[in-house]
């Protein structure tokens, strides 16, 4: 093996023990030299997303966490409850590695000319196990970042632009007008505001905090509604029947707030209405769920007549529907307007063990906007 290659790695899994715990911990894998069209990456730089909680804590309550060890015998323990080991059996003894997204430094790369061209090159790659010191992957998988980018500007290039430039794609494809976005002052929430800006897009901005709406209209948002108002509902109104929005990103996901932004959708839509209808309104409005933030369960009032529906939305499906071509077009501007757009803001940055420390659990673990961790395994080799 070469010498530049080292012979092997940690790497963050995430287990379902058959004794009903959840075990997070780190784990020694092997290294091997890519062939091919493959590239071996030196990660430097992988965010924790709301999605890569799911698969490092099943949804179990954090405050139970158990955290023992440090350095490589850092440990989390997470107790399951009997219906969350019967809902979780398919994953029952499995050890699966961490972390949706990334970005480090090629050190290695198989003898095709796509992989040879990233030597050396900081990329940001997506695809699992990214929780990780070394990471190898196809070249075509690797967005290749200007000159001078760092990983850690580089580490979120998928998961939240891609996923806010899908949203948008979906709004064109579907021939809506206008948006609602729900827990809007994310960072995925604040790439979304400046597209819209940037492509002249109306969007309700949805935000839990006066804060929150402040750093929204800070950036230039024009619509911008606080869920902890009084005047709540009657701001989503006004703000839904001036926009003709008609299609919601959800990240809450539970309770009465899906229901509501479709109501407020159905009184717009009947204020233009020429004709009374008792099945309401013909014009279609879409929620989309693509968050847990509220756990509980997704409460609809049905008082918006028969045109709507509320599904479910994930970043990987709409990839692959999409085309290559579309794609390709939004990982480019990914790529070009990743320290405007694009960019993303860290409150801590934390190694691999580090991440598995009761301290840090508790604030990550969350969910918390203005709360968004990286975590550097370069930083477990000092």
């Amino acid at each position: 093996m070469s010498p530049a290659i080292p012979r092997s790695g940690l790497q963050m899994r995430s287990t379902l023990r058959e004794d009903g715990a959840l075990e997070l911990s780190l784990v020694p894998v092997d290294v091997r030299a890519p062939v091919d069209d493959e590239v071996l990456i030196r990660i430097e730089g992988a965010p924790i997303n709301p999605s890569d909680l799911g698969l490092m804590f099943a949804g179990m309550d954090i405050a139970r966490v158990e955290c023992t060890g440090s350095g490589r015998s850092a440990c989390v323990r997470l107790p399951v409850s009997e219906g969350g080991m019967r809902a979780l059996a398919s994953r029952l003894g499995q050890s699966l590695p961490v972390g949706n997204e990334g970005a480090g430094v090629v050190i290695a790369a198989g003898a095709s000319e796509a992989a040879q061209a990233l030597l050396g090159r900081t990329v940001a790659t997506f695809g699992g196990a990214m929780y990780a010191q070394y990471r190898s992957t196809r070249a075509a998988q690797c967005l290749v970042l200007p000159e001078g980018t760092t990983p850690a500007e580089a580490a979120s290039c998928f998961v939240n632009p891609l996923t806010a430039l899908a949203m948008v794609e979906t709004l064109r494809a579907e021939g809506h007008a206008a948006l609602v976005h729900t827990a809007a002052a994310s960072n995925l929430g604040q790439m979304l505001q400046k597209i819209c800006l940037e492509d002249g897009i109306p969007l309700v901005n949805v935000v839990r905090k006066p804060e929150q709406a402040a750093l929204l209209r800070g950036i230039g948002a024009a619509h911008v509604v606080d869920s902890s108002a009084p005047d709540f509902l009657a701001a989503l109104h006004a703000a839904v029947a001036e926009t003709g929005a008609t299609l919601c990103f959800d990240a809450v996901g539970g309770g009465k707030l899906a229901g509501q932004v479709l109501a407020a959708m159905e009184a717009a839509a009947s204020q233009r209405a020429t004709e009374y209808s008792r099945y309401g309104s013909s014009v279609h409005k879409q929620v989309y769920i693509y968050g847990a933030l509220d756990r509980s369960p997704t409460e609809l009032s049905r008082n918006f007549g028969f045109a709507w529906g509320v599904s479910g939305f994930l970043l990987t499906p709409f990839l692959q529907k999409a085309g290559a071509g579309t794609v390709a077009r939004m990982r480019a501007r990914v790529a070009a307007e990743l320290r405007s757009t694009f960019a993303s803001h860290y409150t801590r940055v934390v190694s691999l063990a580090e991440a598995l420390s009761a301290a840090e659990v508790a604030v990550y673990g969350r969910q918390a906007t203005g709360q968004k961790y990286l975590i550097n395994p370069a930083h477990d080799r000092a």
